[in-house]
């Protein structure tokens, strides 16, 4: 179950916090979406190359998820058997509506990201991440490796096989746009705010394991609310507040809110 605004912004300075709930990775790929799935697949076809991306040996864990697609009854295209990777990716890309990104062990124990198809990412470029440790993609976060990435790098080794979690992370965006890949040059915050034209950007994300049971699936879904009708709600405009109060100058900055904190203070004060 995905995380409330309630819960994303509670009446506490802001941290950074594992909160992970207790999930199902076929319910969360299940499709909800039908026109984001729609979006999705018309980036695909396109031009795939900023949304898909694989390292030279993430074959089989290409064909871990689609066994997975297989055992979750989720159609894949019936185009003709391949063993090209980025092809077999584009196919999986058309068939989920969230984002997919595929994480294997390394020898010394950290996740390398492998492969992914990402169409809707927040700012981010996909061919910028593969091949990398989780930590060192954890690093663009001001303070969140200092924060939690010991939790991170603790729960993940411990994490069963068969088992789910989920978490969400927020954003605030200039645009309801689903896909913010850096290329295309969206908005970005500027004074004067309107609230009816900002938007919340919620990332509900899970981790489960793959079927071979070391490898990890991490999916990450949208959902874009108006800031203006989030802050309707009194609990969640004081939460809101005081995490903007409270969030550290360099986070801003990562977040791109530098120039509209005092806007975003103005409009979720009282």
């Amino acid at each position: 179950m995905a995380f409330a605004l309630k819960e994303l912004f509670p009446d506490q300075d802001f941290r950074f916090q594992l909160t992970l709930r207790r999930s199902d990775a076929r319910e969360f790929f299940r499709l909800r979406n039908p026109a984001a799935l729609a979006e999705r697949r018309r980036w695909l076809d396109s031009d795939c190359t900023p949304y898909v991306a694989a390292t030279r040996d993430a074959g089989p864990l290409v064909e871990q998820m689609e066994t997975l697609a297989a055992a979750w009854n989720v159609p894949l295209s019936s185009e003709p058997p391949t063993t090209d990777v980025r092809s077999r990716l584009i196919r999986l890309g058309r068939a989920f509506e969230p984002d997919i990104l595929l994480l294997q062990p390394a020898s010394s124990g950290e996740f390398i990201l492998k492969a992914g198809v990402v169409c809707f990412p927040s700012w981010w470029a996909l061919a910028e991440k593969i091949g990398l440790p989780l930590d060192v993609i954890h690093g663009a976060v001001p303070r969140l490796n200092a924060s939690i990435g010991a939790g991170i790098s603790s729960f993940l080794t411990k994490l069963k096989p068969g088992l789910a979690y989920e978490r969400s992370n927020w954003g605030i965006a200039a645009t309801p746009e689903l896909n913010l890949h850096p290329s295309l040059s969206r908005p970005r915050l500027r004074p004067p705010l309107d609230p009816e034209k900002t938007w919340i950007r919620i990332e509900d994300q899970i981790l489960s394991r793959m079927p071979d049971g070391e490898s990890l699936l991490f999916g990450i879904d949208l959902r874009i609310i108006p800031l203006g009708q989030a802050l309707d709600d009194p609990a969640i405009r004081k939460g809101f507040h005081r995490a903007m109060l409270t969030l550290p100058a360099d986070l801003a900055d990562y977040k791109g809110l530098t120039l509209v904190l005092p806007e975003l203070l103005r409009l979720s004060a009282g």
